[in-house]
């Protein structure tokens, strides 16, 4: 924003109350320009401060983002700030139908709502297990059916687009295809909702206009979900960056989900993580779960038990 000021005003007064609606200045001649980290503030409130001639407010970049209702129903299940705070669980890889059926009838125990699973794995290697594509998809939704929950899992390709949406109630965009717009177009013309997840080196500007992308081109509702950043620091997988996610939920009034099974790369600390996301605005966690870690196909060092899961549980029970 530009804030522009009345003749004769006092500078220095009206920068002492922008300063006190949290508002960072640039003094530029006849006003001050509001730097992008500053607080979120009501453009009147400003245009109220005596020697304030005008508040200028660029266009967003995401109109449709902003529009959005802060809740994104998906199959029944409201997802949002305001509504109950949602569990998604899962393996990372669905390895076979008897494994993920036998993980959900644990995992709705629970409470989770959401089961997780990859039909298609985006690999870093190419040597690394890639999933078992359309089988694993018909055996994830059996499952979710068989214990009433939901599907959430990853679309990679437009060629895969409509056989995804027609298993899963929420399609997931990775971190790797989050500025795939030929992928996102496809998938907001599926017109469902999707979860997508923010590219491990993209700014908060680029995650939304990803976001706008697919409500531009149909898809019923965008679940934004931080699932950290790329570090200098190797000890942990990535950077969880919850100031984003605070910044979404309470600035932009958004569904935010944290995943910080990919965040951290560490079991030890997902928990403690997970709650942490909740405090700040987060609408749900989605955590990687397998009933035997040791032999999980790819991430079992992250994965929890499903029974980790009731100190979890708990915890959101308490505060809600």
């Amino acid at each position: 924003m530009i804030v522009i000021l009345r003749p004769n005003a006092d500078a220095s007064a009206v920068k002492r109350a922008l300063i006190e609606h949290g508002q960072w200045t640039v003094a530029m001649d006849g006003g001050f320009i509001l730097e992008a980290h500053s607080s979120a503030v009501d453009p009147a409130a400003l245009r109220a401060i005596p020697g304030v001639l005008s508040v200028s407010v660029a266009p967003s970049a995401w109109p449709r983002v902003d529009a959005q209702s802060p809740i994104v129903d998906v199959n029944g299940v409201p997802i949002g700030r305001d509504a109950p705070p949602v569990l998604m669980s899962g393996p990372c890889a669905i390895e076979s139908e008897a494994r993920i059926d036998h993980i959900a009838s644990k995992l709705v125990a629970h409470g989770v709502r959401f089961l997780r699973g990859g039909a298609f794995k985006p690999r870093t290697s190419p040597y690394a297990f890639q999933g078992h594509g359309e089988s694993a998809l018909g055996w994830i939704r059996r499952a979710a059916d068989r214990h009433a929950m939901r599907v959430v899992t990853e679309v990679m390709s437009e060629g895969e687009v409509q056989l995804v949406a027609e298993y899963a109630d929420l399609l997931q965009i990775g971190s790797r295809n989050m500025s795939n717009y030929a992928l996102l177009k496809a998938v907001g013309r599926a017109a469902k909702p999707v979860m997508l997840k923010r590219s491990m080196s993209a700014t908060i500007s680029e995650w939304l206009q990803a976001g706008e992308y697919l409500l531009v081109h149909g898809a019923s509702g965008v679940i934004f979900c931080e699932r950290g950043v790329r570090s200098w620091d190797p000890t942990t997988r990535n950077l969880l960056d919850l100031g984003a996610v605070a910044l979404l939920a309470h600035a932009h009034g958004l569904p935010v989900i944290v995943d910080p099974s990919h965040a951290t790369g560490r079991r030890d600390l997902v928990l403690p993580l997970a709650r942490a996301a909740l405090a700040a605005g987060a609408a749900g966690v989605m955590i990687e779960t397998h009933d035997e870690p040791g032999c999980a196909l790819s991430d079992g060092p992250q994965a929890l038990r499903p029974e980790d899961l009731s100190a979890l549980t708990s915890y959101m029970e308490k505060s809600r």
